[in-house]
């Protein structure tokens, strides 16, 4: 074959493998956007339903079940209270806590079937470990034996102890699911995270004060209690302010011995005796 011919061939296969080279590119191209929209579609889809996980779990474990413990707290801690408002509250108390559990199973149930579930995070285990808690709490709060029964006192303390629990671990949780968001998503949630420590810092103090803000009151009174000696009870009224109020309450026994002999009389006795 003549060297030019065989020239001719060579142009023209390599004109050839250009074509089809620039024909590939091109409908790449054209393929190329309709995956890239598909794909952020689906990652936006994505994060709506993580979202949505994370506003229902907060609303149960984070906002919810803390004003229910919040609610037994005041019942508790209010001896003013009349039996009708501590009834109440006890209600009050049992239908936060039902909600609370109605929106956990909720966002359990869109976390099975939206979520890739492969427990290998901190966020996913403590839910796992926090949705058995829960049915579990259901099923113990519906057996509360009647007050004054036997097993009462150990049905209350196992019901605090468990809901006292699932509490702070569900708090906890928000926070991890907050960071599980961030790292998924990259978007910023310094936000959020700082309006819920704001929130649980609010129940936390409120919690703590309830059985405090009588004794703060009683700050400003002078206790003057019937029965104990009436020397240091002047001395105790000199050494505080003069426009104060002066409140008579049953003299405090120093022991329960002390207590014991008072109410026997037993020193008297021995007297006689001897």
């Amino acid at each position: 074959m003549p060297p030019v011919s065989i020239s001719c061939l060579t142009a023209l296969s390599f004109l050839l493998q250009v074509v089809e080279c620039s024909s590939y590119k091109q409908s790449e191209a054209k393929n190329h956007p309709k995956i890239s929209i598909d794909e952020k579609h689906i990652n936006s889809q994505k994060t709506y339903e993580i979202e949505v996980h994370g506003i229902l779990l907060w609303a149960s474990m984070g906002l919810l079940m803390p004003i229910g413990i919040l609610t037994m707290r005041i019942s508790t801690s209010t001896t003013d209270f009349p039996p009708s408002k501590h009834k109440i509250l006890i209600y009050v108390h049992a239908v936060l806590q039902v909600v609370s559990v109605l929106i956990t199973t909720v966002g359990a149930v869109l976390s099975m079937i939206k979520f890739e579930n492969a427990f290998d995070n901190s966020h996913q285990r403590i839910g796992l470990a926090l949705y058995a808690a829960v049915y579990l709490q259901v099923l113990i709060g519906f057996r509360r034996p009647k007050r004054g029964s036997r097993g009462r006192s150990a049905w209350y303390f196992l019901h605090w102890l468990l809901g006292t629990t699932i509490c702070l671990v569900g708090i906890l949780n928000v926070y991890t699911g907050l960071q599980a968001y961030h790292k998924r998503t990259s978007k910023s949630t310094t936000l959020w995270t700082v309006v819920f420590a704001a929130q649980v810092s609010f129940m936390a103090i409120f919690y703590l004060f309830q059985d405090k803000w009588d004794y703060i009151l009683r700050q400003g009174v002078i206790i003057i209690s019937p029965g104990c000696d009436s020397e240091n009870s002047q001395a105790q009224v000199e050494n505080q302010v003069k426009d104060v109020v002066i409140v008579n309450e049953p003299c405090r026994k120093s022991n329960s011995l002390g207590t014991y002999f008072s109410r026997t009389n037993a020193l008297n006795k021995l007297f006689q005796l001897t």
